[in-house]
């Protein structure tokens, strides 16, 4: 769990530095995914210092996904935005209301919740059609960013932030279907093709759509999905008895996230103001 909040921290505060990078990029041509703005982007010292955060939580992220239930690590990567606030309001001075300031407690309640109810990951490996399964619904997210260019403006927020959030859950998953460095897994390959495609449609739906729309989708994507098949094909399970204060605490903290989507992205005049 000590793996899985650092990994929030490291994830959360990485959001502050590479948001304020794809809002000063130089913006592309049309709605849908830009792959070039990933180029633009890493141009910028915020958005490499938030690539190397990135990485250093992933790493944490791994460990975790090793030991705990997957749903325990989404919930706990789902509390970066609690993170977030707390840095873009220290940083960039961004107020938050009273409501927000709760909303980070409950994340924190809930995440309390989830470490004393948690069992041990399932002992299960996965069979071959769950890893194939992966390798699909990674593929499926590259052609739901395609997709998502010709929606209109809130709607186009919403479809790419569910695809990083999908993409993100691949990548949980994937971590625990793979046991070796074996070529031959498909999930060693939905694991970079998950990644690399949430990637691309967060720093899309980040620089083009509602920050606070896509960063709802996103947690939902990340979150839900992934803790059912923890659940269900992997056999993650609660401490004995305890599987409500789990339940519980998996919805607190996801409802606390959510509450603070709009810090997916701090606003854009503080942006701004601190790119100048």
């Amino acid at each position: 769990m000590i793996c899985a909040l650092g990994a929030a921290v490291c994830y959360g505060t990485a959001s502050v530095l590479q948001a304020v990078a794809a809002r000063t990029a130089e913006p592309g041509t049309g709605s849908g995914v830009d792959p070039a703005l990933l180029v633009r982007a890493v141009r910028q010292w915020r958005y490499v210092v938030g690539l190397a955060l990135d990485g250093a939580g992933f790493a944490l992220q791994i460990v975790a996904l090793r030991v705990l239930p997957i749903y325990a690590v989404g919930a706990a990567l789902a509390a970066s935005l609690a993170v977030t606030a707390v840095v873009a309001s220290r940083v960039l001075r961004v107020r938050l209301s009273r409501a927000e300031w709760g909303a980070v407690a409950v994340v924190c309640g809930g995440l309390a919740m989830l470490g004393l109810a948690s069992g041990t990951e399932g002992g299960s490996g996965g069979t071959a059609a769950l890893r194939w399964a992966m390798l699909a619904v990674a593929g499926a997210v590259l052609l739901l960013g395609t997709v998502a260019g010709r929606l209109p403006d809130r709607p186009r927020a919403l479809v790419l932030g569910l695809g990083a959030g999908f993409g993100f859950g691949v990548v949980e998953v994937s971590v625990r279907l793979i046991d070796s460095a074996d070529p031959a897994n498909p999930a060693l390959y939905a694991l970079l093709l998950g990644g690399g495609a949430a990637f691309l449609l967060l720093t899309s739906a980040l620089q083009r759509g509602s920050v606070t729309t896509a960063t709802a989708g996103m947690v939902l994507g990340e979150t839900i999905g992934p803790a059912l098949v923890g659940v269900v094909w992997l056999g993650d399970r609660t401490r004995g008895g305890l599987e409500w204060l789990a339940v519980a605490g998996f919805a607190v903290a996801v409802a606390g996230a959510l509450t603070l989507a709009r810090f997916g992205e701090p606003p854009v005049a503080e942006a701004a103001a601190d790119a100048t």
